[in-house]
Formats: C-alpha cells, sequence, structure tokens
C-alpha cells in the first residue's frame, strides 16, 4: 500500500476551504497528521465487510419517550394562567414589525 503524503499547497487548499490561517509549523504539522490520516483510511478500505449488514447504529433501538397521547385541552384561563402579560384571555407581546 502506498503512503498518501499531501503537499503543503494541499493542507494550504484546505484550510482556505475551512476559512483557517495557518503557520508554516502547523501546515507541516497537518500535512503529517492528515496524510496519516488518510493511509488509515486506505487500510480499512482494504477490509472485506460484505458479510456484514449495513445498519446506522451497533446500539439496541429502545424508544425511552412515553406514548404520545391527546388529552384534554387546556381552558383559556389556564393557558394564560403564567403568561407575562395578557388581557385575560389573549397572549400580549411587543410588536415585531413596525407599522
Amino acid at each position: 500500500m502506498p503512503e498518501t503524503t499531501l503537499s503543503a499547497d494541499d493542507v494550504r487548499a484546505i484550510a482556505d476551504l475551512a476559512r483557517l490561517e495557518l503557520s508554516e509549523d502547523d501546515v507541516a504539522r497537518y500535512q503529517r497528521q492528515l496524510s496519516d490520516i488518510l493511509d488509515y483510511f486506505q487500510k480499512l478500505e482494504e477490509l472485506d465487510t460484505s458479510h456484514i449488514d449495513p445498519t446506522s447504529t451497533v446500539l439496541p433501538l429502545t424508544n425511552v419517550m412515553r406514548a404520545d397521547k391527546a388529552g384534554p385541552a387546556l381552558s383559556v384561563d389556564e393557558a394564560v394562567a403564567n403568561a407575562p402579560d395578557s388581557d385575560g384571555e389573549q397572549f400580549r407581546v411587543r410588536a415585531v414589525l413596525d407599522s
């Protein structure tokens, strides 16, 4: 398996896309690190996964939420009881659009 070596210009182009400013020391460090990461992905590509079913998670799926059941609606008085400002029947809020 040939080793992947990103050029310094490749790293600068990636940094530019990510809107990052890198020093020359950063470019050299990320050049090595990103090349190592790409090499590892090449190793993973060699694995035979044809016998493994595709899954989105390896954890068992269980619903921890309660059932969603309709209940009685609040009365108007209950709905506006804790409102910071109301006229007794409706919520009052500041205008968000200029008139």
